[in-house]
């Protein structure tokens, strides 16, 4: 069994695609997956498996979630090993910045260059990221709720399916991911 953690796109944020995490872990049930939980009502589902390909995994949640609750919702799989890889290659872990709390984007797949530099001309004031491999690490200076550098942006200029989390939750997966099966 191989532990992953699927992060879900766009539910329970302002009134929109509601899931009660109750119900989604029995839904969840109907899968072959061992030891779920959810952490806070996100999205955020860890879970071990006998698959090994983390695609397989994210469409039988999306297509799950659209049979039982009628939503479209992306969802991205990841490995705590991916998870603690994102937290070593944090580029601005030396800054010591704890207000706002960084963020980190998990992206679908590796951005093509010309995305990204479409993406990095566009004028985030103060806002900065970085993109290492499929993670693109976020620094709001004011804050995630007012930047103009939001997942719509991003995923409409990167050409891909982004999520973010914020530090305090990818670690606390990292924690909890660790715990399965023990």
């Amino acid at each position: 069994m191989k532990t992953y953690i699927a992060l879900l796109r766009g539910i329970n944020v302002s009134g929109q695609k509601i899931i009660k995490m109750e119900l989604l872990r029995q839904a969840l049930a109907e899968l072959d997956f061992d030891n779920v939980s959810t952490y806070i009502q996100s999205g955020n589902i860890l879970f071990q498996s006998t698959i090994l390909d983390p695609k397989k995994l994210e469409k039988q949640i999306h297509d799950l979630i659209e049979k039982h609750f009628g939503f479209d919702v992306a969802v991205l799989v990841v490995t705590p090993d991916d998870l603690k890889a994102v937290v070593a290659k944090n580029p601005y872990a030396d800054e010591n910045i704890e207000e706002p709390q960084p963020y980190v984007a998990f992206l679908s797949e590796v951005p093509a260059i010309e995305n990204i530099a479409v993406l990095s001309a566009m004028d985030f004031q103060n806002d900065r990221f970085q993109i290492i491999d499929k993670a693109m690490y976020l620094h709001y200076a004011v804050g995630a709720g007012t930047t103009k550098l939001s997942n719509a942006v991003i995923e409409k200029k990167l050409k891909l399916t982004s999520t973010a989390r914020n530090w305090k939750t990818v670690k606390k997966l990292i924690e909890l991911s660790e715990a399965i099966g023990k």
